[in-house]
């Protein structure tokens, strides 16, 4: 793996180290949604372009139901979570 390509957590170290997924308005961009990952302590994570990662798991879905695809996200987020969290 190079340096430029991302590493991340394996599934089950992701499942085991995040608590919550939020979907929350991006602090310095106003109308932009985000998706905040917080671990067990409420320590923010990381975090995931909201718009972005739905048309990633909902491609040519132009209004996806959120009951729909909260569990496309949340499995999409769950196996991207970078490594550098863990520093």
């Amino acid at each position: 793996m190079s340096r430029d390509e991302p590493s991340y957590l394996p599934f089950e170290q992701a499942v085991a180290i995040v608590a919550a997924i939020q979907e929350e308005e991006h602090i310095h961009e106003l109308g932009r949604r985000i998706f905040t990952v917080y671990d067990r302590n409420d320590r923010e994570l990381c975090w995931f372009d909201a718009m972005e990662t739905i048309a990633t798991v909902a491609p040519g879905e132009a209004n996806p139901k959120k009951e729909e695809i909260q569990p496309k996200v949340e499995e999409f987020i769950l196996h991207h979570i970078p490594a550098w969290v863990l520093d």
